[in-house]
């Protein structure tokens, strides 16, 4: 992961996001949200009650308010390799969350001492020859019994494709599909890995998203999901 990449794009992230995801009819807020939704009702279906949260890549913090809706007793971590990124997480969250700078090739956490951690859209820019090991520091610093959840771009949806092929943020991006993300997963030492695809219909046709959980089996939508348990 390059941290100059990121902060680089750290201060227009937010304006960038919203330009090259128009096409969906939503906001940036929207895709984050349904995040952190997804990932509680994941948590609620393990019987997991977190009492902190890693979020894995947090860049300027989108998700951090919503962790804040869905997980209001748990402590929030958020860790990334900007420091230009964290600063503008702390700005706009005052207090909300620790924050922790990677530095090097180590999560800078204890092993076994996160009981949920949340990663989004943030494997497409780390190298592929270099997932499993990170994986493996995610699967050191989650407890036994704890979660963690990943969320992607599915590569096998074409506007997915176009979108990111157009963000500028993206540009040396490289997309990982569902499958082969599961099975590294496995490598790392996850279990009870859970497959879902999201984000199938635009906002133009939002009438119909009370369907999509029943198409979760389908390797069309925009994203996928994986949860699994350390």
């Amino acid at each position: 992961m390059d941290a100059s990449e990121f902060d680089k794009f750290a201060e227009e992230y937010e304006a960038q996001h919203a330009e090259n995801i128009a096409v969906s009819g939503e906001s940036p807020e929207y895709f984050a949200e349904y995040k952190i939704r997804e990932t509680k009702k994941i948590c609620d279906s393990f019987g997991l009650k977190p009492t902190n949260v890693l979020d894995f890549g947090a860049g300027i913090g989108n998700s951090t308010p919503h962790i804040i809706h869905y997980f209001p007793d748990a402590d929030q971590i958020s860790a990334d390799v900007s420091i230009k990124s964290l600063e503008i997480l702390s700005n706009r969250f005052p207090n909300a969350s620790e924050t922790r700078l990677i530095s090097d090739t180590t999560l800078p956490l204890d092993d076994n001492s996160v009981d949920l951690a949340f990663t989004a859209c943030v494997f497409h820019h780390i190298d592929h020859a270099d997932h499993i090991h990170w994986l493996s520091e995610l699967r050191r610093v989650v407890r036994p019994g704890g979660i963690f959840t990943l969320f992607e771009h599915n590569p096998w949806n074409p506007l997915t494709v176009s979108a990111v092929n157009t963000c500028p943020f993206d540009e040396n991006a490289k997309l990982i599909n569902a499958l082969d993300m599961r099975r590294r997963l496995s490598q790392a030492g996850f279990d009870h890995i859970k497959l879902q695809y999201h984000v199938f219909f635009p906002a133009a046709l939002k009438a119909l998203r009370p369907i999509e959980p029943s198409l979760g089996w389908l390797p069309l939508g925009g994203q996928y999901s994986l949860a699994a348990k350390a």
